[in-house]
């Protein structure tokens, strides 16, 4: 069996295209998902500073946009654990049926 032949099977097999389609329709999703909250963010930002300007609570210098800032990069790696969860489970047991199918 050549290369090519290898390759076109793993491309033909039914199970590599349901990984194709789940893994990029999850990538996709979270994706959308960062987006929003970014540009959310940003929105907030240039449509209506003072929301992010507003202190915690009277008296202190910290305002509203720090721990909202801090939760859009957290929120990075929040996404960014879900996808290696899924990855490492779902994604990675499919991976490897195709390739004991197939070989």
């Amino acid at each position: 069996m050549t290369q090519d032949d290898l390759v076109e099977r793993v491309r033909n097999h039914p199970k590599y295209q349901e990984l194709i389609h789940k893994r990029s329709r999850f990538g996709w999703t979270l994706a959308i998902i960062m987006l929003i909250i970014y540009y959310g963010f940003i929105m907030t930002i240039a449509f209506s500073p003072s929301t992010l300007a507003t202190p915690i609570s009277p008296g202190v210098v910290t305002t509203v946009g720090i721990p909202l800032g801090l939760g859009v990069i957290l929120s990075c790696f929040v996404l960014t654990g879900i996808y290696v969860f899924r990855a490492n489970s779902e994604f990675d047991r499919l991976n490897n049926e195709i390739k004991e199918e197939v070989l």
